[in-house]
């Protein structure tokens, strides 16, 4: 079976328990998080978080410039006023450099992906450090939000500030 087709029957067990649809749209916490796509990380487990709760957008490597066009949503829209980005340990975009993933591309697909950025990077505090900055500094995110970074070690469950 496909993967798709489980989650559809999943999701029948799933909606016939399901009883939050009067949550309303802006998180309860008012905080959004970005975080990587891997699927090791579960979010919500890792930070005791509940529907409507937060915000969590993610993508690869949680980069905070990917997220910037949610976060402002998130922000001037609904509310949120304090940021969250979370990197990992073992993060797949410390393997690789742009030019390793253009060249990957172009050589399977035949395509070319040289105007992308894919935002890989070599030192994972660093990356965190450099997102925080980001988002501190971007005149898209306001100066009444904090914003907060952390490393998840894949290996042990636990969450560590980068300051």
């Amino acid at each position: 079976m496909a993967a798709a087709e489980e989650f559809v029957k999943a999701n029948e067990s799933y909606a016939q328990r399901f009883d939050k649809g009067d949550l309303p749209v802006p998180p309860a916490r008012r905080v959004a998080v970005v975080t990587c796509m891997d699927a090791r990380l579960i979010p919500s487990r890792f930070l005791g978080l509940e529907e409507g709760d937060a915000h969590v957008i993610r993508n690869a490597g949680g980069r905070a410039a990917e997220a910037l066009r949610s976060l402002v949503i998130s922000q001037r829209l609904l509310g949120t006023n304090e940021v969250v980005v979370i990197h990992h340990t073992d993060c797949g975009m410390l393997t690789f450099r742009n030019e390793d993933l253009h060249a990957k591309v172009r050589d399977e697909l035949g395509a070319d992906a040289s105007h992308i950025d894919f935002l890989p990077f070599s030192d994972l505090e660093q990356s965190v450090r450099d997102d925080v900055r980001l988002l501190r500094e971007s005149p898209l995110i306001g100066d009444d939000v904090t914003v907060r970074g952390f490393v998840y070690e894949v290996e042990t469950g636990r969450l560590r500030p980068v300051d």
